[in-house]
């Protein structure tokens, strides 16, 4: 939003009023308030779409009633499918290892556009060339990103080892 000074204004004017309502409609202020950020986030990205509108909020309001929408049926599905038993039960909520909170917390680290590079390729198993059409930059910059995030999480998790095979 520092792009956008338009932006920053109506985030400013209308971000607690849109949160509030948000929470009247899903009853729940973390939900109500990732959909509100994901409606200004829409709007980051598109920012004409938005001057193209007479009130900025009430389309703001629209985004957001539909992506609370949204998760709200995914969530109903999810949970009819857990309780129909088609689901097996230790892949409804896998458990989380020390070691795995770790690594999430030393990628939360690293800077956006690496965290992007690594999860992408590490993680999602992603080819360095998709990753590089994924993130829309050269696949010599995915590499990079891929090397400076494997000795920065090496030096994060103490991993001596890999930071010399790096």
């Amino acid at each position: 939003m520092d792009d956008d000074p338009d932006l920053r204004a109506i985030y400013h004017a209308s971000v607690a009023r849109l949160t509030a309502q948000l929470f009247g409609l899903t009853g729940d202020l973390a939900e109500a308030q990732d959909a509100v950020q994901e409606a200004f986030a829409r709007a980051l990205a598109k920012p004409a779409l938005l001057r193209g509108v007479l009130n900025p909020e009430a389309w703001l309001r629209t985004v957001a009633v539909n992506v609370a929408r949204s998760r709200h049926r995914r969530r109903a599905l999810f949970d009819r499918l857990a309780r129909s038993g088609r689901l097996r039960a230790d892949t409804v909520v896998p458990g989380m290892s020390p070691d795995h909170v770790m690594l999430v917390a030393a990628l939360h680290r690293l800077p956006r556009a690496i965290r992007e590079a690594v999860v992408l390729h590490y993680l999602a198993d992603l080819p360095v060339a998709e990753v590089a059409s994924t993130l829309g930059c050269s696949v010599e910059a995915v590499k990079t990103r891929l090397v400076r995030g494997r000795r920065a999480l090496a030096a994060e998790l103490g991993d001596r080892e890999a930071l010399t095979d790096a």
